[in-house]
């Protein structure tokens, strides 16, 4: 039997993000951000445990990306919707990025995911302020 995964968070994206581009969308210029925000909330899925952060997206949410604590290098967030949920920008040892988007919870879910990093990888630029 495996080791157990304990699961901090486990979900889609904050639905204001897709009311706000529904209300845009209202307009022809918001149209694309619409479309993109309703292919998020059908497919987009967060998980969010004390070994990894998953993805799953794309089209009919077939694709999923898995990143190890120890993996990552930098966390950015940025906060959306008059700060009732935000996306973060995740950096590898690599070099490459994972973007999440429309998060609920991003400050608490930032800070937990910044504890399992500085425990795991000594290599990590955030600094808690």
């Amino acid at each position: 039997m495996g080791i157990r995964e304990e699961v901090y968070f486990e979900g889609g994206p904050h639905i204001g993000d897709l009311i706000t581009n529904i209300l845009i969308g209202l307009t022809v210029v918001g149209l694309p951000l619409t479309v993109g925000a309703i292919v998020r909330a059908l497919w987009l899925r967060y998980r969010i445990s004390d070994r990894r952060v998953s993805v799953t997206g794309g089209w009919r949410g077939r694709d999923r990306t898995d990143v190890i604590y120890s993996e990552i290098v930098k966390i950015v967030k940025v906060p959306r919707g008059i700060g009732a949920w935000g996306d973060m920008v995740i950096t590898l040892r690599d070099g490459s990025r994972l973007e999440i988007r429309a998060i609920p919870k991003f400050r608490e879910i930032y800070d937990y995911i910044e504890e399992r990093v500085i425990a795991k990888n000594p290599n990590y630029v955030g600094a808690k302020k």
